[in-house]
């Protein structure tokens, strides 16, 4: 079963307002997306009267009144939104976010095991402030970049004042930094990368006092944090692309198809077949 990747172009005939980088649009009433998909593009999403279930990367989230949904590129998600639901979404390009995310607080990393953010009614308005004055800036006859981009900077930094309350473990990697640019280089490198040695010999650090620092902040070993990446990928491989077994053991670096299955059930105690059968009837 196939899942396409979906292209921002795709959005352009239904938004509501947008750029050749960024498009605006409103949530209003029930939707649904059955069909678990990707994306190339970043989603932000600010509900106001919100419920249903958001999932993302196999996470179910309940849908509530005022909060932020972040997707970010390449997550598989799909959605359930009831009828009372109404929120505002931007849709924004890779190279635009690539400038977005450097106002962004925390690494990419802490947004994308948090995903939801509650706010209080002050961030709820301020935001809301925000979307609808890039709304307008989007439907002028001449619209200007800078203000769309100062506008876009600001909706980051209130975000990211209210994860504060959500990513405790976002304090860990603040007071460590060796552990912070470990999960950035997992990110990089964990599909040609999976010893711990090679990690520990760019942070210049032993692989023992690696799974130390580990352990001790996060409760995983080293390596089962580089796992723990590898089986995101090809949870999303197997979902969302009709690339055969084979083809994503290769894609993930993986040396045979076998090992790669081994390592796959050993990991969910299903088969990657077994996994791609369930989720096509979930």
């Amino acid at each position: 079963m196939y899942f396409p990747v979906l292209g921002i172009h795709e959005f352009r005939s239904g938004q509501t307002a947008g750029r050749k980088e960024l498009l605006y649009n409103e949530l209003h009433g029930e939707r649904h997306i059955s069909r678990p998909h990707k994306h190339d593009f970043f989603i932000i999403i600010l509900f106001d009267q919100g419920k249903g279930v958001h999932t993302i990367d196999f996470q179910e989230y309940p849908i509530s009144n005022r909060e932020i949904h972040l997707l970010f590129p390449d997550q598989v998600h799909t959605w359930q939104m009831e009828p009372a639901t109404t929120g505002y979404q931007l849709m924004i390009d890779q190279p635009y976010f690539d400038r977005f995310s450097t106002f962004l607080r925390f690494s990419s990393s802490n947004y994308i095991n948090h995903p939801i953010i509650p706010l209080s009614d002050k961030s709820f308005e301020l935001l809301h402030y925000e979307f609808t004055a890039i709304k307008h800036e989007l439907e002028a006859t001449s619209s200007l970049s800078e203000v769309i981009s100062a506008r876009a900077a600001v909706i980051a930094a209130i975000v990211s004042k209210a994860a504060e309350l959500v990513f405790t473990d976002a304090k860990v990697f603040q007071s460590n930094p060796r552990l912070a640019k470990f999960t950035t280089l997992i990110d990089r490198e964990f599909k040609q990368q999976k010893q711990v040695s090679y990690y520990a010999d760019i942070l210049n650090i032993s692989p023992n006092y690696l799974n130390i620092l580990c352990k001790k902040s996060l409760n995983v070993s080293a390596t089962q944090l580089i796992q723990q990446r590898i089986l995101l990928e090809a949870k999303r491989l197997l979902q969302a692309t009709d690339l055969s077994i084979k083809e994503i053991a290769f894609e993930l670096g993986f040396v045979d198809h076998a090992y790669f299955s081994n390592f796959f059930k050993n990991q969910t105690r299903l088969t990657p077949t077994g996994f791609r059968e369930q989720q096509q009837f979930t």
